[in-house]
């Protein structure tokens, strides 16, 4: 079986498995502890095959949607946990989205102080951002993923197989993160992902038995890959973490303001901010953000921004990026290149009016 490593300072490293099918996911289960599975209602399919190949000592399905991305969720599944007699030896083993992905791992940072957890992401923004990386949490006060840890699974499993029956829409929402990477590190990756998904909305794509599934697969590896590389180098954000932020100092405000947008649309109109901005501050040549825009435009992302800039700044002087009054933006010089820049929000919505 295919596989990369997170490296986890100080700890043993993370193993991000790739399969073609869920039934691979037993030999990385094999000897590791009683498993406890929590899922997406959504994804029952998904989740009576994993409990038909893995033994698993008690089940959750959870009604996973961002309102229900809270504090009380993840105290839900610990009451499950404990009635169910899990100890410390457990592994919680989470099938579904990102959502759910981020409130199981939370849960298993605090039950009993830390039990091991694993995921089977099953949309390709999960597989492709929430479920590597380590980052775990829900929303506070509406405000996006306040509180949480950065801790990280025991193993990720990446099948192939739960891609293939998503409509365009959910694989949309991955897209975006995935061309979000490839605009932070290119390697050639994000023309291949622009033609890829432009493809696929006017329907000449099939992703069960025709190649453009062979070429999903491989950018997932890429993206995850890139994700990989910048997790191992800084963990915890302090650094070049930071840069798979690109587009998210936006797209969180625009969320906070617009709670029917999904994640995936308000990062896509996230990048074009951040690429409007960047031509503003002088960090990138002109013509850059019309060229992103295009292209998910192409792909049938969202780029419009919904509100004014300054309907944004208090939004986004809230976001857990901001440090001493400034945000971290994460600004684009070029495909495959992008810096850190402090602004405040007051001078982001300087620029925006200049624009």
């Amino acid at each position: 079986m295919e596989s990369m490593s997170i490296e986890n300072a100080g700890e043993d490293s993370v193993r991000i498995f790739f399969g073609p099918a869920i039934e691979g996911l037993s030999s990385c289960l094999e000897g590791r502890g009683p498993v406890f599975l929590v899922y997406d209602s959504n994804v029952g399919m998904h989740a009576d095959k994993v409990k038909a190949c893995v033994p698993v000592v008690s089940a959750l399905a959870l009604d996973v949607s961002e309102t229900a991305k809270t504090i009380r969720t993840v105290m839900d599944i610990c009451s499950w946990l404990l009635e169910k007699g899990a100890d410390r030896n457990a592994i919680l083993l989470a099938v579904g989205g990102g959502i759910l992905t981020d409130m199981a791992g939370f849960a298993a940072a605090i039950y009993k102080r830390g039990i091991r957890v694993s995921y089977v992401p099953t949309t390709l923004l999960a597989q492709v951002d929430a479920s590597v990386g380590g980052k775990t949490g829900v929303n506070f006060y509406g405000y996006k993923n306040m509180l949480g840890v950065i801790r990280q699974p025991d193993f990720t499993y990446i099948c192939r197989e739960v891609l293939e029956t998503l409509p365009y829409e959910h694989i949309l929402e991955g897209a975006a993160e995935m061309i979000k990477t490839f605009i932070i590190k290119d390697n050639g990756n994000y023309r291949k992902a622009v033609g890829l998904f432009s493809g696929m909305r006017s329907g000449h794509m099939d992703l069960q038995s025709g190649p453009e599934a062979r070429v999903l697969s491989e950018l997932v590896r890429e993206a995850v890959a890139v994700k990989a590389e910048i997790v191992s180098e800084d963990q915890f954000e302090s650094g070049a973490r930071r840069k798979l932020n690109l587009g998210h100092t936006f797209a969180h405000a625009i969320e906070w303001c617009d709670h029917g947008i999904s994640h995936g649309q308000a990062v896509s109109i996230g990048m074009v901010c951040a690429a409007r901005l960047s031509e503003a501050e002088g960090i990138c040549s002109k013509g850059l953000a019309d060229r992103i825009r295009s292209d998910l435009e192409a792909c049938g992302l969202r780029t419009d921004m919904p509100f004014p800039a300054s309907v944004l700044a208090d939004a986004m002087d809230k976001d857990k990026k901001a440090e001493n009054g400034k945000i971290n933006f994460v600004l684009i010089k070029e495909i495959g290149t992008v810096q850190i820049v402090p602004l405040t929000s007051g001078s982001v919505v300087e620029s925006f009016e200049r624009i």
